[in-house]
Formats: C-alpha cells, sequence, structure tokens
C-alpha cells in the first residue's frame, strides 16, 4: 500500500516556475508507476507526466503535448519521492494537481488505471 501527499503548489504568474513533491509514507516507489494528474475546474481530470516502472530498474518518462518541453518529472527512490518541475507556466496550467501510483499500470494515460491518490495541490498561474 502506498500512501500519497503532495506539496508546492502555490500562486505563480505566467512564465514562472513551480516544484511539485509528491511523498510516499507507505510501500516504497522504485517499483511503481508514477503519474502527476491535474483538473481544472468543469474539466476532466488529465494526465500531465507519467514515469513507468520497466524491467532492469529503469523508468521511462512521457509529457501530455501540452507541457512538452516546460515540464520535467523526476523521482527519489531512496526518498519515497516524486517530482514535477514546471517552468514556463501558463494561465492554462491552472489546476489542482494530482499524485497517482500504481503497481504495473495497464493503461498509464485513463486515472483510473491509478490505484493511490494524494489529495492534491493546487496551482494558479495569473496572467
Amino acid at each position: 500500500q502506498v500512501q500519497l501527499g503532495e506539496s508546492g503548489g502555490g500562486l505563480v504568474q505566467t512564465g514562472g516556475s513551480l516544484r511539485l513533491s509528491c511523498a510516499s509514507s507507505g510501500r516504497t516507489i522504485s517499483r511503481y508507476d508514477m503519474a502527476w494528474f491535474r483538473q481544472a475546474p468543469g474539466k476532466e481530470r488529465e494526465l500531465v507526466a507519467v514515469t513507468t516502472w520497466g524491467d532492469g530498474s529503469v523508468y521511462y518518462n512521457n509529457y501530455v503535448d501540452s507541457v512538452k518541453g516546460r515540464f520535467t518529472v523526476s523521482r527519489d527512490n531512496a526518498k519515497n519521492m516524486f517530482y514535477l518541475n514546471m517552468n514556463s507556466l501558463k494561465p492554462e496550467d491552472t489546476a489542482v494537481y494530482y499524485c497517482a501510483a500504481g503497481f504495473r499500470v495497464t493503461v498509464t494515460t485513463e486515472a483510473r488505471a491509478y490505484d493511490y491518490w494524494g489529495q492534491g495541490t493546487q496551482v494558479t498561474v495569473s496572467s
């Protein structure tokens, strides 16, 4: 079992940067697929970035098109931490950001594929 908690959200202006952190207080996340989702008011929860575990202790990182080149995902398995570095933020990035985890998820782009979720952290980007 994994317990997740996000932090690092806040209010930034357009073009600013923010780093979100996801801490796990349960089982190690080393072999879990980890993802960042976001949900804006009136919109569906969408995938932002995902890192999937593969054989040989390698990870594969993927990003939604709207954040490619601006956001970077990383993880520190020793500290059970998962990060989302956000640069060049835009107003459309405003949303509640959620950390999610799943063991050997099959469809990484779908929220339903993940078993564990954090409470979310608000990111607001002003014009």
